[in-house]
C-alpha cells in the first residue's frame, strides 16, 4: 500500500527484470477495494483463463527473485511455452482443454507456425489453453512419449481434455489457422 515500502521496491525490481509482463503499482484504497486485494498483495491477472493468483508480501521474505518466480509459475500467455516452471500454471488452469503445438523451435518455419498458432489462440481464448512444446528440450521427451510421437512426425498438434485424459494427435507438416480450427472444433464436439 505504501509506494515507498521495501515491498514496493522489490516489486519495481521484478518489473524491471520482466519487461514483457505489464506491471502496475497502486496505493489507492479504491483500487484495492475494487479488486478485493489487501495491502502488500501482488495480484496476477491471467487473460487466457480469466483467473487470478495472489501473492501476499506481508511476511517480508518475498524479494524480487521470488516475485519473478511467482509470475513465471503462474502466468499464462495467449500461447504459453511449456517448461518445468510454467508447468505449474498450466496444470492449475481452470481450462479443461489444452492444445499443444509440438515443434522444433529451431526450425526456419517456426516463426510462421507460431504466428498462425497465436492467431488461432485468439479465437479460443477462455476455452482452450494453447501451449508450445519445444521438441528439442530433453524435459519434454516424456510428453512426446505420452502422445506416442517421434521427432520425425513433427510438427504436430495434440489436443488434451484434462478431466478424462482424452486426447487426439494431428501430425501436419503445414500448420494453418484453418487446420487448427478444424482440429479444435472436431475435438470439442
Amino acid at each position: 500500500q505504501d509506494p515507498q515500502s521495501p515491498e514496493a521496491d522489490q516489486f519495481r525490481q521484478a518489473a524491471e527484470q520482466t519487461p514483457e509482463v505489464p506491471f502496475g503499482l497502486s496505493s489507492s484504497a479504491a483500487v484495492l477495494s475494487h479488486y478485493g486485494a489487501s495491502a502488500n498483495t501482488v495480484a496476477l491477472f491471467r487473460r487466457v483463463d480469466d483467473e487470478r493468483r495472489d501473492l501476499d508480501m506481508n511476511n517480508g521474505d518475498v524479494d524480487a527473485k521470488k516475485l519473478i518466480r511467482f509470475v513465471r509459475m503462474n502466468e499464462l500467455r495467449l500461447v504459453t511455452e511449456y517448461d518445468p516452471v510454467t508447468a505449474i500454471g498450466v496444470m492449475q488452469s481452470s481450462l479443461q482443454f489444452n492444445l499443444l503445438l509440438i515443434t522444433d523451435k529451431m526450425s526456419p518455419k517456426h516463426p510462421e507456425r507460431m504466428r498462425k498458432f497465436r492467431a488461432a489462440a485468439e479465437l479460443y481464448k477462455g476455452k482452450i489453453l494453447f501451449i508450445l512444446l519445444d521438441s528439442n528440450l530433453k524435459s519434454n521427451e516424456r510428453v512426446l512419449s505420452y502422445f506416442q510421437l517421434k521427432k520425425s512426425q513433427l510438427p504436430a498438434l495434440a489436443m488434451f481434455h484434462t478431466p478424462d485424459d482424452e486426447h487426439e494427435v494431428f501430425a501436419a507438416e503445414e500448420i494453418s489457422v484453418e487446420r487448427i480450427q478444424d482440429f479444435c472444433n472436431r475435438f470439442l464436439q
